[in-house]
């Protein structure tokens, strides 16, 4: 804005001017130089006018109103007429410029070009041809696209690129037809699978990219149908229904929008060895589960498990059969196999050498093998139809269809004592294996049947076998001493001798009380082939406590009617007396005790110890003891020193006559000693004088041959070494003389080849050069000399230096 009277406006600009008097604002244009009057204002400028280069557009806000020809309509007070709050775009035209109250809305921008595979997303603001306010649609590209006022610029939609296994998952935002002229419902989604760039309508929206499953002839995929449809490949699929899709069909699998992938089906391959038990099968002619049903399917092969399709305990190997083994087989429902009829419930076997494959009508209750026994072995077999168990020894055995292996339990402690005596550890004991027990020599097993309801004897060594309803006797013997009941059971009842020992307490007549730690001998003296005597011997259950009773019962009596003095002194003779008795013919004591109710004999009784229970008597038959075993010690003590007296006196008296002996020995050797000495010394001055005369003469001898050999080398070296010199000296000159002769050789070859280079050089010159050239060359310089002269009129000249004095007195002669 200017205030200045005059005012210059350049080309391509102008002002707005405001006439006070009318408040009318005009424009006026350059180029030109205006005169602003008293009442005239300048309200803006200089200013640009509006350029728009090709291919742009600005907008202009409050735009002035044009009649059909373009011009501007003016009101009649001469001021142009405005749209107010209204919008017009212009493009490419004259620079112009901006009425009053128009006025530019940003910059003069460039038309926007829609690029390949883009477009534009519009949106009507005003009511305009077909279209009215709020309606969306997509300019698309390549193009330029001409704004206009009554549409709104929303975005800008790429399309998207569809890779090969890719496609598009869609959403109608509402109902129209899109470009495969298919009605779309709102909300409703469907799959493009077209490789691709795809552009999105304007009523399309994109959910997602949707990958292809690639499937294989070892993968496939298990889909769910979300609802009712028609699937790609024409199959009209029901809501909840699942199916497989498989490579057979397509390499790969794009999932419709209906469709739910539920995983990838691994296949199921079967070897030639192998099979399989399908549960709940799809029957191939339906297409319809079978549910309950099983199908057997045999390699080899390969499939895939359909929806609910389920193997039964996996694939399992063909059951390979030796020749000592057999399956047994149990029918799950009526079938006839090879003219045979099965019921439900009927069991069979299958026996080897073969493989077999069961039906589905068939079950397969175990693997069964013949047992081989020795003739020390056996199983229990019970019939599952009777009931009866026996058990089978000593043969090769195999079960029959309704056979089975029997346990035989056994109490606690004949499991014990069996796994003892085997020296393994408790359980381990197949308890379907015939029960064997090994009996000790000189020992007894009593087995008690059941069944039968008696009792057998066996005496060792041998071996047992127990029967179903045979059980040992075990028998619950007294131990440790003093005896104690139940401390040993055992199965095998040795018959002895064996030895027991026990502690029994017994009190004298005087009221002294001792405990005696005695030891018995016994044996049971049964005759093995009767047996009723056999059976005696397990009639008393725990004899060792029993006879020990008895016996300590027989001491006690005794031991009560004698006092501590006379048991004391007698004790063994009391003792023996009291168990074994006295025979009243020959008065002698009884070489036994029998009890004849188990047979047993008691053939000695050994006293081990005798030791006082009260302490004052303890005390006094200890400081008994201690006086007689000090008074034995003493004398014992008395006797050693006596001994080793006399002893001493001895060895003293050899003592000195050996010395008096050694002193006589000494006494000789020292007078053979000197004897020696003497012709020791003699022989010594003998030999050493004639050693070194001889010494003496052989060293003369030996520098005399000594010196002679070394003047023979002396003058043998110096012939060598003159010879040698000589041949050196000679090889030089001879060496020198050869090289001299061959420079000279060398020479006179060089000289005569240079010689023959030159002869040849200059013949081949002179043919070059031609004998009339050098004829020509050699009366070149006289006839030029003379030619000169005669120019000269010269007939002759001397030229000199002055150096060397001419005679010319001659010259003119």
């Amino acid at each position: 804005m200017s205030n200045a009277a005059v005012i210059r406006i350049k080309p391509y600009h102008y002002i707005h001017v405001l006439d006070n008097n009318t408040n009318v604002t005009s424009v006026e244009v350059g180029p030109q130089t205006f005169t602003r009057m008293d009442h005239q204002t300048v309200t803006a400028g200089p200013n640009d006018m509006i350029m728009i280069p090709p291919r742009h557009y600005c907008i202009i806000q409050n735009p002035v109103v044009r009649d059909e020809e373009g011009d501007v309509i003016f009101d009649k007070n001469n001021q142009a007429v405005l749209r107010h709050g209204d919008e017009e775009i212009r493009f490419e035209q004259e620079p112009f410029a901006l009425f009053p109250g128009e006025k530019l809305y940003g910059k003069v921008a460039p038309l926007q070009v829609v690029a390949p595979n883009t477009a534009i997303r519009l949106r009507a603001i005003r009511d305009l041809d077909d279209k009215v306010a709020g309606d969306e649609w997509l300019f698309r590209g390549p193009g330029t696209y001409i704004p206009r006022v009554e549409v709104q610029v929303v975005e800008i939609v790429r399309a998207t690129i569809i890779k090969p296994n890719q496609a598009l998952r869609l959403r109608a935002r509402k109902e129209f037809v899109d470009a495969t002229e298919v009605v779309r419902q709102a909300g409703e989604e469907w799959i493009v699978r077209n490789t691709g760039a795809y552009l999105p309508d304007v009523n399309e929206e994109i959910r997602e990219t949707v990958s292809a499953y690639v499937l294989t002839d070892k993968k496939a995929i298990q889909l769910e149908a979300d609802q009712t449809f028609v699937d790609v490949f024409g199959v009209k699929r029901k809501a909840g229904e699942q199916w497989l899709v498989t490579f057979d069909e397509a390499e790969t699998h794009i999932p419709d929008v209906y469709e739910k992938v539920v995983g990838e089906v691994r296949v199921t391959t079967l070897n030639s060895r192998q099979y399989c038990v399908v549960l709940d099968y799809v029957n191939e002619k339906t297409g319809k589960p079978v549910l309950g049903g099983r199908q057997l399917r045999v390699g080899e092969r390969s499939f895939f498990l359909k929806p609910g399709e389920r193997l039964e305990n996996g694939i399992q190997a063909v059951h390979v059969l030796d020749s000592e083994e057999a399956l047994l087989l149990r029918a799950r429902e009526r079938y006839i196999e090879e003219d045979e009829e099965r019921l439900p419930g009927d069991r069979w076997m299958i026996y080897g050498p073969c493989d077999y494959v069961p039906p589905v009508q068939v079950e397969i209750v175990e693997k069964r093998r013949s047992i081989p026994l020795d003739e020390n072995e056996g199983v229990y077999v019970r019939d599952i139809k009777s009931g009866s168990v026996r058990a089978v020894k000593g043969e090769v055995y195999m079960l029959s269809p309704y056979e089975e292996l029997w346990e035989k339990s056994l109490n606690d402690t004949v499991e014990t004592l069996l796994a003892k005596e085997s020296k393994s550890r408790r359980g381990d004991r197949d308890h379907t294996r015939v029960v064997t027990y090994r009996i000790p020599h000189n020992s007894a097993v009593q087995i008690y049947d059941y069944k039968d309801k008696r009792a057998r004897v066996v005496f060792g060594p041998d071996l047992i076998m127990l029967d179903p309803d045979e059980q040992f006797t075990v028998i619950s013997l007294s131990g440790d001493t003093p005896k104690r009941p139940h401390v040993l059971p055992v199965i095998a009842l040795l018959l002895g001798p064996r030895f027991s020992t026990d502690v029994v307490v017994v009190e004298t007549a005087d009221h002294a009380r001792l405990s005696l730690k005695l030891s018995y001998n016994w044996f049971f003296d049964v005759d093995k082939a009767n047996d009723e005597e056999a059976q005696k011997i397990f009639s008393v259950p725990d004899f060792i406590g029993d006879f020990c009773k008895a016996i300590a019962s027989r001491v006690r009596g005794a031991v009560a009617s004698e006092t501590f003095d006379h048991f004391h002194k007698h004790s063994a003779r009391v003792i023996r007396s009291a168990v074994f008795g006295v025979n009243k013919e020959t008065d002698k004591i009884n070489n036994r005790l029998v009890f004849d109710s188990n047979l047993l004999n008691i053939t000695n009784v050994d006293i081990q110890s005798v030791e006082p229970v009260d302490q004052r008597t303890r005390d006094a038959l200890q400081k008994s003891v201690q006086l007689a075993i000090e008074i034995t010690t003493k004398s014992q003590e008395a006797a050693a020193r006596h001994e080793a007296e006399r002893r001493e006196q001895e060895a003293r008296g050899r003592l000195e006559r050996q010395k008096i002996a050694d002193e006589a020995e000494a006494e000789r050797a020292k007078t053979e000693l000197l004897r020696l000495q003497a012709q020791s010394a003699a022989v010594e001055s003998t030999g050493q004088a004639s050693a070194e005369a001889r010494a003496r003469a052989e060293s003369s001898k030996i520098e005399g041959e000594a010196a002679v050999e070394q003047a023979d080398l002396a003058a043998q070296a110096e012939k060598i070494r003159a010879e040698a010199e000589l041949a050196q000296i000679k090889a030089k000159q001879e060496t020198e003389i050869g090289h001299q002769r061959s420079l000279n050789e060398l020479e006179i070859s060089r000289a005569r080849d240079l010689a023959d280079i030159e002869a040849i050089k200059f013949k081949s010159i002179v043919d070059a050069i031609g004998a009339d050239t050098l004829q020509s060359i050699a009366q070149a310089g006289p006839e030029m000399q003379a030619r000169l002269l005669q120019g000269l009129g010269l007939k002759s000249f001397l030229i000199t230096d002055g150096n060397s004095p001419i005679n010319l007195f001659n010259t003119a002669n």
